[in-house]
This record gives structure tokens, sequence and C-alpha cells, in this order.
């Protein structure tokens, strides 16, 4: 049996960290190996212990969250950093992912995506948010310079049936299976399988740069840093 995922919990609400690392905990995958209630307690905590993970809100006394960022990641380079707040500001996330967190999620995430989350990330899938994806893309949009479509980015797109374009149009708008498949009228199964193509096709690895490589003008991912390492 492998060893369990070490996460650390920063969160400065005592009643919902310490809810939070009990459910983590009911989970064999993973187990809790320091939890703190701002950035200092945690770059101690790091001293001694040496997290997988790190579930980091943003709403610290002290020093926020997203502004301690590269502080944990050079006390633990190897470390993922995961984004657990309630901010819904697309300035948030968009100065998480470029100092290096390696997700942004919302608290009101179910426990079993949470699971999921945690180990995408840890497979270096940057995720967002499905909430969050919108202002991702609004965020991206103001700062990427115009500029016309490249021709890899067209070859690309040229390896997609017509029905593979259309979803690929539905996941940059930030929309969900579920939704897609009632705006396209088919099955949610049908809808994970065109998104798994299209992944293979336009190797990429998420949906997160799918929706990015949908609405980037020249097609370039390395416009955004959603993969930092």
């Amino acid at each position: 049996m492998t060893n369990p995922i070490r996460l650390l919990v920063v969160d400065d609400h005592a009643l919902f960290r310490r809810g939070l690392v009990a459910l983590l905990m009911q989970d064999e995958r993973f187990t809790v190996c320091g939890q703190a209630g701002d950035i200092g307690e945690a770059l101690r905590l790091m001293g001694r212990e040496s997290p997988d993970l790190i579930l980091l809100d943003n709403h610290l006394p002290g020093v926020r969250g997203v502004d301690g960022i590269a502080s944990l990641k050079d006390a633990a380079p190897d470390a993922r950093i995961l984004m657990l707040t309630v901010s819904e500001n697309e300035d948030d996330l968009s100065a998480a992912l470029q100092a290096g967190a390696d997700g942004y999620l919302l608290k009101t995430v179910e426990l079993d995506h949470l699971s999921t989350y945690i180990i995408k990330v840890l497979a270096g899938e940057p995720v967002v948010s499905p909430e969050m994806m919108t202002k991702l893309l609004i965020a991206f949009r103001a700062k990427a310079p115009a500029a016309p479509a490249s021709p890899q980015a067209e070859a690309g797109l040229g390896l997609l049936s017509a029905r593979e374009r259309e979803v690929l149009a539905l996941i940059a708008n930030g929309d969900s299976n579920k939704l897609i498949a009632r705006q396209l009228d088919i099955a949610e199964t049908t809808v994970k399988i065109h998104v798994q193509n299209i992944l293979r096709k336009l190797q990429l690895t998420s949906r997160v740069q799918a929706a990015v490589y949908a609405t980037a003008p020249a097609g370039s991912l390395r416009r955004i840093n959603l993969s930092p390492d």
C-alpha cells in the first residue's frame, strides 16, 4: 500500500479547519500532517513537516493566502498549493495562479470533488472551480494582446469534429458537462467522451487548458501560467 498523501490545511477559521481535517482523515488516501491559522504558522510547521499539498485559504490574518504563496513555495518547492477559499474575486484568482498556485477552489466544493481535485493537482493538472472558469477567462482576455489565430491553433482545431467544436465553445463559456448535455440535447456520458477526445486531439490535460485554448487569439497556452512548475 502506498503512503498516504500528506496534507497541510491553512485556514484561520478553526471550526471550518477542524471540520475539514476530520472529513479528509476519513479518506485513507490522505493524512493531515498539520494545520495552521496563518502563513507564519504554516511556515513554522513546514520546517518539520513535508506536506505533499497545501490547502490554502486566502483571507488570512496578516499575510493573505495569495501573498504567501511565494514563501510557501520557497519553503517546500515540491509541495503543491491548492487554494480553498470563499473569494470569488477574479483578481485573487489571477494573482494566485500567477504566484504559483496549482489550483483555485471555492469552499462550496463537495468533499468528494475536493478529493478528486487533490489527486488531479498532485498529478500535475491545474484545477479551477467551474464557478470561477468564466472569471478566469475574463481575466485572461483582459491581459492577452489581440493577435490573429496561429497556424498551429487552426491546425489543432481542424482535428476536431463539428460536434467537438461545439463542445469546446461551451467549455470556453465555463459550462459544466451537465449543462453542455442539456444545451446540445445529448447524454452527459457523450459529452465526457467528446471532452476526452478534445483534450487528446489538442494535446491538453484539463478543461481549463481547453477553455484557454479556445479563447486565446493566438492559441497559445503559454500565455497564461496554469502549470507553474
